[in-house]
């Protein structure tokens, strides 16, 4: 008996986390990697298992997501398999592109870089029911955080160190040590502002973290030289501010070697787009656009 040949995939996905528990499979709970493999089973009559880049916890989006997908081959072409999962999943959850890649590609070991972006509202219009559901809304709170505090606050963060004392307790297993290659604050239009950060890797509920005490620093909660200490200093009694919520927070990019995602003739778009390495779209406009474990 012949075994069945089989072709890998690579899915870009986008996704609003509100409704989900996070990107794992879970038995009792929606999971943004449990509605792929559902919407999967109903198209190809069989369970067949998806592996993301990362995890994004409860209530963290993504618009740049890689998962992987093994299917019988040739049944599969790219754009056919995008329209048809687009068609079944939840409003919430968004293919932009299917892709057929190497047998041995790994979305999460073959990961180099991962960016995460994170909004903070800061104007009256963050109000909006149509920007506050994606951002930190704080545009009915005083005072306003200080650009200049927050551009001296991220800059502290970027090197290889150790997050420590930025990261939920229990991983010393681990290590904490993660080399942060970009952190920098933006001008978000002019709702507030934005943060993106890229590193080879985060600890769990990091960016979060990172963002809360930035923030806190910006608006004169404590002082500046309290975040150098704890990004100095792993085993200093200090603490961080609390972790900034899930809601402003959005897996922003993945990147890997040049060529490692393939160049097969069977891509959605054709060969020429370069989806590996684009700016989504809506990156810098709107929230729907913009190993890890990360919220």
């Amino acid at each position: 008996m012949s075994t069945p040949i089989r072709a890998r995939y690579a899915l870009f996905v986008h996704y609003d986390g509100r409704p989900f528990h996070g990107w794992q499979l879970q038995k009792r709970h929606r999971s943004v990697q449990g509605e792929l493999e559902r919407v999967l089973h109903q198209l190809t009559g069989a369970r067949r298992p998806v592996v993301g880049s990362g995890r994004t916890d409860s209530g963290v989006h993504a618009v740049g997501q890689v998962a992987a997908v093994d299917l019988p081959a040739p049944r599969w072409e790219t754009p056919e398999l995008r329209a048809g999962m687009n068609a079944l999943l939840p409003p919430e959850i968004w293919v932009e592109e299917a892709r057929r890649v190497p047998a041995d590609f790994h979305p999460r070991y073959d990961a180099r870089l991962r960016s995460y972006m994170y909004r903070v509202g800061t104007a009256h219009q963050a109000g909006s029911p149509f920007h506050r559901r994606w951002c930190w809304d704080r545009s009915r709170e005083s005072p306003t955080p200080d650009p200049e505090l927050l551009d001296r606050a991220a800059a502290l963060v970027v090197g290889d160190r150790s997050f420590k004392r930025f990261a939920k307790a229990g991983q010393a297993h681990r290590g904490y040590r993660c080399q942060v290659t970009r952190a920098e604050w933006r001008e978000w239009g002019s709702l507030g502002h934005e943060f993106r950060i890229t590193a080879n890797r985060y600890l769990h509920h990091m960016v979060r973290y990172l963002v809360g005490t930035m923030m806190e620093v910006a608006t004169g909660g404590r002082p500046p030289g309290e975040m150098a200490q704890m990004l100095e200093d792993p085993d200093t009694s200090l603490r961080t501010s609390a972790p900034a919520p899930p809601e402003g927070l959005f897996l922003h990019r993945v990147e890997y070697e040049p060529g490692r995602l393939g160049d097969h003739e069977d891509r959605d778009p054709p060969a020429g787009t370069d989806v590996g390495s684009r700016t989504h779209p809506h990156s810098s406009e709107t929230p729907h656009s913009s190993e890890t474990m990360e919220s």
